[in-house]
């Protein structure tokens, strides 16, 4: 991902770490929500360790090996793949897909998040704006292109793009999470707060919107409170890792502060 220009650094880190909590972060297939592929029965990425996603994409290789031309392989193997770091292997798996699925508008969406993903934003943009329809709307692809104008520096026109993806899709969770990290772009908190606990609430709403939200408290200064937000009604070991990974970022936060304090210093 390329750097917001015109953003401070402190708003440009949360954007970095969270990009799972924006579409990119995973690959929407048979009507799944971003970033929440279940690669294994009944357990969504979002909950995986490390080791069960590794083990998650060498299975979906096995399976692309065997049939390349498979739509829902193909999208699976490509979300795993950029769920892992592997975003170059990621987009040229989609690359493949869209030779044989040129007018699949799930296929294109997801090109334009696999191009997104490696920094392509113009192309990503151009990509998921094609693939939308104004007869046939899709909320998805509307959520996906607001990502990626957030990712350009575009909040304003980010925001819109999400509130036609909910005037279509009242409520759905992931474009209200995305929606209410485009305000933390903006250092707007309260605003993104608003967005993301109307999130949480949605029945399908999963763990990622829970860790942008403890995080959004967090920075607020409500540590304890960002705490129980992010451990939530959890198992214990997700639990644990929602709470290890709301510790680094505030802990990632505070760097940049500090950075930023020191920045001053030498200016004055």
């Amino acid at each position: 991902m390329k750097f917001i220009f015109g953003l401070k650094k402190t708003t440009y880190v949360l954007a970095l770490s969270l990009s799972v909590g924006l579409v990119l972060g995973g690959c929407a297939t048979d009507g799944r929500k971003t970033g929440s592929v279940s690669l294994s029965k009944g357990k969504p990425t979002a909950q995986m360790t490390a080791s069960e996603l590794n083990q998650a994409t060498q299975k979906y290789g096995v399976l692309y090996q065997k049939n390349p031309k498979s739509k829902e392989i193909g999208l699976d193997y490509a979300a795993a793949l950029r769920m892992t770091g592997r975003v170059e292997q990621s987009l040229a798996v989609m690359q493949q897909m869209v030779i044989h699925h040129s007018k699949d508008r799930q296929v294109l969406a997801a090109y334009g998040k696999a191009l997104a993903s490696t920094g392509n934003l113009e192309k990503a943009l151009k990509i998921v704006r094609k693939a939308q329809r104004s007869d046939q709307p899709d909320w998805r692809l509307f959520s996906a292109e607001g990502a990626i104008l957030d990712q350009m520096g575009k909040p304003k026109y980010a925001r819109n793009t999400y509130r036609r993806a909910l005037d279509l899709n009242p409520n759905e969770p992931t474009v209200l999470s995305n929606l209410g990290m485009s305000y933390v772009l903006t250092n707007d908190l309260g605003g993104a707060e608003t967005y993301l606990r109307k999130a949480i609430v949605q029945p399908s709403a999963d763990s990622l919107v829970r860790q942008n939200l403890a995080l959004v408290v967090g920075l607020q200064g409500r540590f304890k409170e960002a705490e129980t937000i992010a451990r939530g009604e959890l198992p214990s070991r997700e639990a644990e890792a929602n709470s290890k990974y709301l510790r680094e970022m505030l802990a990632q936060q505070n760097a940049w502060k500090q950075l930023e304090k020191e920045d001053k210093k030498k200016k004055s």
